[in-house]
């Protein structure tokens, strides 16, 4: 390593800033080769480590039909990878094959501002992908290097340190971070003009269906799915328990999927709803504020059970399906946040048994056999009072089973067959909550009573740091209801007769530890990790709140805290106008005072260099008015002699003894000598072919 630096030391300058603004641009680009095809990040590889090894080596640069040829092949495999050269994925792709040949054109400054041209846009192509803190930290480290870069390319004389640029960087961000505040506080976000494409972001944390095996990998997934912060009434979180956020339901069974009834569900519009959800709700509400990860559904993940739908951002609209789920008008592709309000208490579903129940107990044919069997038996060996409803009996008869009959909640079931109830029930005896709660509807079902799958989140844990209530994608789990009449819809969660520390004190399965977490535990303690997980995480949840979720409508709240009585979009305008007017006005002051600190006399000295420059007499910065006063008679003559004099006066006025009691004079007599220059009989420019000929003459000796 050591070798590397000195060798990095003792090459030529341009080869080092080359080889830095190249090391800057593979940092741009290193993001977006999950989004861009394998062979263009390939090829924008190939083509930096080739820029670096001429500069490395001090090699000529390809000429021009080399570089024809490589562009055609760059735009000419865009096109035919995405069948068009327009749209993000196309562009994204183009503009970086093009900022890597682009610096196989690197020989001018006028090259080097086209690469940070180019720079500076692929890195803003970034966040088209990603909004996420790590990428706005990897895009800011990417920033300061362009800045370096474009500060080094502005100092062409010596080899000035790349720390030194640096630090001209760094000072270039922090004065422009007001503006940059003020921007993003204020810039009005107007709808379609603001925003990003939001088509790939986030990543399913439930599906619209269950098969066998389908949570159980997503319990494995530490991600977070959704945060809640509750509005605390006697400062207690809710009890874990009770945290059921209510996902898809499922009722339709063909033996291995289960899938939801509901027509929104089966692609129907998205507002038509088979019957009413018939909910009742009793005792004091749960108020809180949920924001959701993108999971590209069109669900709204809510407790059990919310009435009243909940408040959403400006272009959503809600509505309750029959089962109790709240749907969106569209999917949900990035960090949504809304308020909501649920109650634990509840009733829902008809009361008597109808013809809609009928759904929820229909079972395919040919399958789980000796399910239907157990079925039957208790049917027959459950205790029933005369004349009561046996439905309530037969439900504690298949939890006592389950919490008897030695079956276990384990992370890694195995793979289902095809008679997956009576698999759990009979062979294997162990499953997941999707294996647990699908062999409890099947069994019920057999026995005649309605039932279904709902599936969700269950729990989740505080964050100490901030507060926030974090649920993860491991937090997945389903669950059963059961029609009861008299009661409706009940739920029953068959995995807490399995495990009941899976509901209740969440003494949660843990995945096995691969072998890097294993080495990180032997170094830093478990506690220590878990505490950077939750700062690391209130980081980033306030990144979510505070920045991707700064909507219009906080930038009216904000205008209201400011004072203004009704805010509207054109007082943002106004707001951010005045702003960057102070700031203009700021920044002439400063210029004006700065200005003012410089030496007035150098200043006068310089404009006579200037003004004897155009007239025929170019003199070097070096030399002291009296010198510039002999040069001045020698060559203009004795009409000069006013010009002469004045240069001695003022070389008398910096050098000179002051005369006693004269402190405050040197000021005022600058100003007169400034206005005598104004009236000095200044020698006229010489004629073009005349400083020639002058120039000539001194060339040649003469």
């Amino acid at each position: 390593m050591t070798s590397v630096f000195s060798a990095l030391s003792r090459l030529p300058r341009e080869a080092r800033d080359t080889l830095f603004l190249l090391g800057v641009v593979g940092w741009i680009i290193v993001p977006l080769i999950p989004h861009v095809p394998p062979w263009a990040s390939a090829f924008a590889a190939a083509l930096l480590l080739w820029r670096a090894g001429l500069a490395w080596r001090g090699r000529p640069l390809p000429g021009r039909w080399v570089l024809g040829g490589l562009l055609a092949l760059a735009v000419a495999g865009t096109g035919l990878t995405f069948k068009t050269l327009a749209g993000r994925d196309a562009g994204v792709t183009l503009i970086v094959l093009l900022l890597a040949l682009k610096t196989l054109e690197l020989r001018a400054r006028r090259d080097a501002m086209v690469v940070f041209f180019l720079g500076f846009f692929t890195l803003l192509s970034n966040f088209l992908f990603s909004q996420s803190l790590p990428t706005a930290a990897a895009m800011l480290l990417a920033l300061l290097g362009l800045l370096t870069a474009l500060v080094q390319a502005h100092m062409p004389v010596g080899r000035p340190p790349l720390m030194l640029a640096m630090r001209t960087a760094l000072r270039l961000m922090l004065l422009g971070a007001p503006v940059m505040a003020a921007l993003f506080l204020l810039f009005p976000r107007i709808a379609p003009l603001w925003g990003l494409p939001k088509d790939t972001l986030g990543r399913s944390g439930l599906a619209g269906d269950m098969q066998v095996g389908r949570i159980a990998a997503l319990a494995l997934d530490d991600g977070i799915a959704l945060r809640v912060r509750f509005d605390l009434a006697g400062g207690k979180h809710p009890p874990q328990s009770a945290l059921y956020f209510r996902g898809p339901v499922l009722s339709s069974f063909d033996g291995r999927t289960w899938r939801p009834l509901d027509d929104m569900a089966q692609g129907g519009p998205w507002r038509r709803l088979a019957s009413p959800a018939a909910l009742q709700v009793s005792g004091a509400p749960l108020r809180y504020e949920v924001t959701l990860e993108p999971n590209q559904q069109n669900w709204l993940l809510l407790i059990d059970a919310a009435p009243a739908p909940p408040a959403l951002p400006e272009g959503f609209q809600a509505a309750l399906s029959p089962e109790l789920l709240w749907r969106t008008n569209r999917p949900v592709m990035s960090v949504l946040r809304y308020r909501a309000e649920s109650y634990l208490q509840f009733r829902h579903g008809p009361l008597q048994r109808n013809a809609t129940l009928h759904a929820y107990t229909e079972l395919p044919a040919g399958f789980n056999p000796r399910t239907l069997a157990l079925a039957a038996q208790l049917r027959t060996q459950t205790p029933v009072a005369p004349g009561a409803d046996p439905a309530p009996a037969l439900v504690q008869a298949a939890l006592a089973r389950l919490r008897t009959g030695g079956y276990r909640y384990t992370l890694e079931p195995g793979v289902f067959g095809t008679h997956s109830a009576d698999e759990f029930w009979f062979d294997r005896k162990q499953g997941f909550c999707e294996h647990i709660a699908s062999a409890f509807v099947v069994l019920l079902r057999a026995m005649g009573l309605p039932a279904r799958i709902v599936t969700g989140y269950q729990g989740g844990e505080v964050n100490p740091v901030d507060g926030y209530w974090t649920v993860r994608h491991s937090d997945a789990h389903a669950w059963t209801e059961v029609w009861l009449a008299g009661q409706g819809w009940v739920r029953v969660d068959p995995t807490a007769a399995v495990a009941p520390g899976r509901v209740g004190s969440f003494a949660r399965l843990q995945a096995p530890a691969g072998a890097f977490a294993t080495a990180v535990n032997t170094v830093i303690s478990p506690g220590m990790v878990q505490q950077l997980r939750a700062v690391w995480e209130a980081m980033n949840n306030g990144w979510n709140q505070w920045v991707l979720n700064y909507t219009q409508g906080r930038q009216l709240d904000l205008l209201r805290a400011l004072g203004f009585d009704a805010p509207a979009w054109p007082d943002l305008i106004r707001l951010l106008g005045a702003l960057l007017a102070a700031a203009a006005l700021g920044g002439a002051a400063w210029t004006l005072w700065e200005r003012r600190q410089h030496d007035p006399w150098l200043r006068l000295l310089a404009r006579t260099r200037r003004r004897l420059a155009r007239a025929g007499l170019p003199l070097p910065a070096h030399l002291p008015p009296r010198a510039m006063a002999r040069a001045v008679q020698a060559h203009f003559g004795p009409a000069a002699a006013p010009l002469a004099q004045w240069l001695q006066q003022l070389e008398q006025l910096r050098y000179a003894a002051p005369a006693p009691g004269a402190a405050q004079q040197p000021a005022q007599t600058l100003r007169t000598l400034a206005r005598t220059w104004r009236r000095l009989p200044w020698p006229h420019p010489q004629p073009r072919h005349e400083r020639r000929q002058r120039h000539e003459r001194r060339d040649n000796g003469g």
